[in-house]
């Protein structure tokens, strides 16, 4: 691994922002995570002075509404990148990239690192976690929040391919990857701990397994168990994800209505 320095890694931030870099990329049949760039990412912040920042910074530069490192500063944005940030309290994070038709609704944040390509909607208190890789077309619906990884710098970030809807107050986290066109129905949470269960295909998917494509997975529930007597004998139950089908004609119906409204 390439040792990098403050200029390096300014210019792999700036790579990051256009597009031209990213923290995960699809090579030979899979995502993989780009070492260097999260490399780079660290240094950034190892670095990094903590400084004032805001245009509400006084003169003396002593006072402002945000401290951060000098080298992450908040992202800005021109109207030749064809994209809406709406006002209201978002904060987009430098080495990010937002393509364009990418719409962010307030409050929401997108940190380091995260990748949302062409016609993305990104409603309101979601989060984009550092890193992750969102497709085009996609929909991060109210309070979704998108799991950041970092480090271990080998760990593929969380991955949203193309076309998923992502329902409302939804958590996806630990690199879990949800392949092209997947719905996940609101309040399901995904990590490497959720057993997810197949219903259509009657299988439980593996460990941290990827969403399949165009799956429509909605929370459950299951038995704790005989292995915690207690539990079991109290009726207890645990968290799971379901795939109760793929998606058809009328899924796509009732996905229509999202598109118009924008």
């Amino acid at each position: 691994m390439p040792s990098f320095n403050l200029e390096n890694t300014e210019e792999i931030l700036n790579k990051l922002e256009n597009g031209e870099l990213r923290s995960a990329e699809y090579k030979n049949s899979a995502w993989q995570a780009n070492q260097d760039v999260k490399q780079a990412i660290l240094v950034a912040f190892k670095k990094g002075n903590l400084t004032p920042m805001g245009l509400e910074c006084n003169p003396s530069h002593d006072r402002a509404p945000f401290i951060d490192k000098h080298t992450i500063p908040p992202r800005h944005f021109s109207l030749a990148e064809g994209l809406r940030v709406v006002p209201g309290g978002s904060s987009i994070r430098r080495g990010t990239y937002l393509a364009k038709g990418v719409i962010v609704m307030p409050p929401s944040y997108v940190n380091i690192g995260a990748y949302i390509d062409e016609g993305t909607m990104v409603d309101s208190h979601v989060l984009v976690g550092s890193c992750a890789q969102i497709g085009k077309r996609v929909h991060l619906s109210a309070g979704v929040q998108i799991g950041g990884v970092l480090e271990p710098i080998g760990q593929t970030p969380v991955i949203i391919e193309d076309d998923c809807f992502i329902g409302a107050g939804s958590v996806i986290v630990e690199g879990i990857l949800v392949q092209k066109g997947a719905v996940i129905a609101p309040g399901t949470t995904l990590s490497k701990g959720t057993p997810v269960f197949d219903c259509v295909h009657e299988k439980q998917l593996a460990p941290g397994g990827a969403i399949p494509p165009y799956a429509v997975v909605v929370p459950g529930t299951r038995p704790v168990g005989t292995k915690y007597a207690w539990a079991h004998n109290q009726g207890l139950q645990m968290k799971c994800a379901l795939i109760i089908k793929y998606r058809d004609e009328k899924t796509n119906a009732n996905l229509v209505l999202e598109e118009a409204l924008r």
